[in-house]
């Protein structure tokens, strides 16, 4: 379980995030809604701890600090001139061998694309690496943040789908413009806006 309590976050003197208050429950999805300048990506870099909030506290149980989160974020972060099985390899490790990430890799992309250079790839490719990277890494937390960029409806359902098979009981918490996808995830819709200091709550259930 992760909490955040009274989360506040200014960036030379705007303020992004006012006063968030939230719970994210253990093997649940969390599905973030806001207009663009909202916070969504602000507050899962506060998750990530790759900022610092101004005021507040982000806590877990047992311990925040020793859960391994995997991330997809607003751009791919994939090494172009390495394979996709490379880039997804060296996060995996030795938790699955090359030939199970190998047929994963295939359920979301052709095989003819797995061995060549991630720079020759279209940007709705790359993004499929990316979410593959995220799901088949050993995690406790799963955070995407717009991981359907890029992608058109039969393609985004499939994603979706596999997001879902392979979500195995962590937190998954993922950011969207489009409330049709809440409901496809499954998760619960939370609302971010900035203007409010009541300005996130759970408001939805598409479970």
């Amino acid at each position: 379980m992760i909490e955040l309590r009274h989360i506040t976050k200014s960036y030379n003197g705007l303020t992004v995030l006012t006063d968030i208050n939230m719970t994210f429950r253990d093997g649940g999805c969390y599905c973030l809604m806001g207009p663009s300048g909202s916070g969504k990506t602000t507050l899962m870099r506060i998750l990530m701890g790759l900022e610092t909030p101004d005021e507040g506290t982000v806590a877990g149980n047992p311990d925040r600090k020793s859960a391994a989160i995997s991330a997809v974020f607003q751009e791919d972060r994939l090494c172009e001139s390495f394979s996709p099985m490379d880039n997804v390899m060296m996060c995996v490790g030795r938790s699955l061998k090359a030939s199970r990430v190998r047929l994963e890799m295939g359920e979301l992309l052709p095989e003819e694309c797995l061995d060549r250079p991630v720079s020759t790839l279209s940007g709705g490719m790359k993004r499929r690496v990316a979410v593959l990277r995220a799901l088949l890494t050993p995690s406790d937390i799963l955070i995407m943040d717009e991981p359907f960029t890029g992608m058109d409806e039969g393609l985004k359902h499939s994603v979706i789908a596999y997001i879902r098979k392979k979500k195995d009981g962590r937190i998954l918490i993922l950011s969207t413009h489009q409330e049709e996808d809440v409901a496809l995830i499954g998760g619960e819709l939370v609302r971010i806006s900035s203007s409010s200091p009541d300005s996130s709550q759970v408001c939805k259930s598409f479970a």
